[in-house]
């Protein structure tokens, strides 16, 4: 029987904070969303944006609020940045995060073939890198206590993500040394990626799009691809170079191109663009509506 939750709205929201996972001293945390019922519910991992170096669970609370009011469960996790640890740390914690949920499943009223990830910006590259290389023995490289699950995932949504670090690395270095006037995330970013990344070579071995390119035996999960047709921050070409390669390996992809989607995930070019999109994010415009009912259609679909 399908983990298919009710149509009808405005479920009652359990918000609790649990830690996931320790390293050494540090605990970290999952906040979770949880839809008052009996479930079971589909579940989404949701991962925080932030140049993969700034932003935390809280981030895009109102959306995941959204999400659990109409019965899917979310937990939103944070994962070691830099300087705690670069790539592939985060990975490693995601996937645990995934695989811990589904060990939890039960006790949460969701079930482990019902578990979706999302992501915005980096946090969308993360969602996708994590749901391409589920079993990529670095990123699973430590167990979940009594628990054999893997850390395969039903669906992957992603808004405006960087698809292709080393792409938008180039992209912005050649705004930057062009001797024009250029974005302002140009300064942002570019430090950002070297403090994650470290090297050009770990931008394209982390890389969906490079990955696609070079063949790679990946999972095809279904995946809902959201983005603003005006966004300067996630060049264009990448996007629908991922696209095309995704679907020509065999993978169910459903692109999304509004105007207006910036409002919901990242702004397109007002003053201190880059640093608002790590903000809280209040899904409240026409637009922004329209994207979290498709998240919601997508997730629903996909739970049949």
């Amino acid at each position: 029987m399908a983990a298919t939750a009710p149509r009808s709205l405005d479920y009652e929201v359990v918000v609790e904070d649990v830690e996931y996972l320790r390293h050494d001293d540090t605990a970290l945390l999952a906040r979770l969303f949880k839809p008052r019922g009996t479930g079971p519910f589909p579940a989404v991992v949701e991962l925080h944006g932030g140049a993969w170096c700034l932003g935390d669970r809280l981030q895009d609370t109102s959306i995941n609020e959204r999400l659990a009011r109409n019965g899917i469960l979310v937990a939103a996790l944070d994962f070691r940045v830099p300087p705690a640890a670069s790539y592939p740390g985060s990975a490693v914690d995601i996937n645990y995060g995934i695989r811990w949920l589904k060990r939890e499943a039960a006790n949460l009223g969701t079930r482990p073939d019902q578990v979706y990830t999302f992501g915005i910006s980096s946090g969308g590259h993360l969602a996708m890198l994590l749901g391409m290389r589920p079993l990529d023995p670095r990123y699973c490289a430590i167990p979940v206590p009594a628990s054999t699950a893997d850390a395969k995932v039903r669906g992957v949504i992603m808004g405006a993500p960087v698809i292709d670090p080393l792409g938008r690395y180039r992209y912005a270095k050649q705004l930057k040394e062009s001797g024009k006037s250029y974005p302002e995330f140009v300064d942002l970013v570019l430090p950002l990626h070297d403090k994650y990344w470290k090297s050009e070579e770990a931008m394209a071995e982390g890389n969906p799009v490079m990955a696609l390119e070079r063949g790679e035996r990946v999972e095809l999960p279904p995946v809902l691809y959201i983005q603003d047709t005006r966004d300067i921050v996630h060049p264009r070409p990448q996007l629908e170079r991922f696209v095309e390669l995704y679907r020509k390996a065999g993978g169910q992809l459903d692109l999304e191109l509004a105007e207006g989607a910036a409002d919901a995930f990242v702004p397109r070019n007002p003053p201190k663009a880059v640093a608002r999109a790590f903000e809280n994010r209040d899904p409240a415009s026409p637009q922004a509506e329209r994207t979290v009912e498709r998240m919601i259609s997508f997730i629903r679909e996909h739970a049949r």
